[in-house]
Formats: C-alpha cells, structure tokens, sequence
C-alpha cells in the first residue's frame, strides 16, 4: 500500500476534527488522485464505447453496400439476356416493344442505384475494368486496344460491379510484312 493510502486508511477511523492539517491534506491530495484516476478511466471508456459504435455502424455500412451490390449483380444477367433477345429478328413487334420497355425498366432501376454500364469499345485495355477473353490481329488500331464486347460490364459509383468481358487488338506481324 502507498504511504498515502495508509494514512488515510489508519485516519478512516479517526473523525476529521482530530486530524492534522498535514493529515487533512494528505487525504485530500489521495482523494483527488483516485478521482482523477477515476475521471480518466471514464473518458477510456467513454472513448471506447464511441469507437465501438463507430465500428459497428461501419461494418453495417459494409454489409449493407455488400448486400445491395450482391442483388444489383443479379440483374445483370437477365439485362444480357434482353439484349440478345432484342438482337434476333422478332417477327411481332409487340412482342420486340414489350422486351424493349422491359429492358429500359431495368436499365432505369440500376440507374437511380448509380450503376452504369462501362464504355470500353475503342478504349486501351484496363485490366482493372476489363476482362480480356481474346485477342483478334488488326493493324488498324495500337496494339491492347478493346475491339469488342462480349459482355458488357457495369460500375456502382466509382466501384467495379462486373467487368467486361472483351476482344483486344493483337498487332499482326504477317499481315504488316
């Protein structure tokens, strides 16, 4: 025990009106430390507790950002697939106008989510947007660049969704001799 938690545990039973002024102070300056002790362990914990909660509400953002993208991505397939659809010839126009405002539904919905499809056509090859799946020989244009889209990919906000699936120019050797 500190010399000063023992005198104010040897002056715990003696009444205050017979201890010393020194006595007095010593008991004073004790009970200011174990309150200032006390006062700095309330802060901690206050300043964890805080911390705590602002790691949860993260971890909520997270999985709620998570779960929307997980269920946003599931509609892509089925955007593809009214896409190819709508490039077969359809003999009943109803039939191609019905599959058209279906397809602008869809496209509409993932555009109040923010998503947006990924212009690739033309552009240099990026592996971190783009997915190459060939490659085709063409001396008409650098070397890397995107020739065609075999499936198109999507970014939500400034994040990948689905990358595209692409064709990327090859430089042609036989073709340039």
């Amino acid at each position: 025990m500190e010399p000063a938690s023992q005198a104010a545990a040897s002056n715990a039973a003696v009444p205050p009106s017979e201890l010393t002024a020194e006595e007095l102070a010593n008991e004073l300056a004790v009970a200011q430390a174990r309150a200032h002790e006390n006062h700095q362990k309330h802060l901690y914990a206050m300043a964890e507790l805080d911390n705590a909660r602002k790691r949860m509400e993260k971890q909520l953002a997270d999985r709620l950002t998570a779960g929307r993208k997980e269920l946003l991505a599931k509609f892509l397939p089925v955007i593809d697939n009214l896409r190819r659809a709508l490039a077969f010839e359809i003999a009943s126009d109803s039939l191609r106008d019905g599959l058209q405002a279906t397809l602008r539904g869809f496209e509409a919905a993932l555009a109040s989510e923010q998503v947006r499809a990924i212009q690739v056509l033309g552009m240099p090859f990026d592996p971190r947007l783009h997915e190459a799946i060939g490659t085709r020989p063409s001396n008409e244009v650098a070397d890397n660049t995107v020739l065609d889209e075999a499936q198109r990919g999507y970014m939500i906000g400034e994040e990948l969704l689905r990358p595209a699936q692409v064709i990327v120019s090859q430089y042609d050797a036989e073709e340039s001799a």
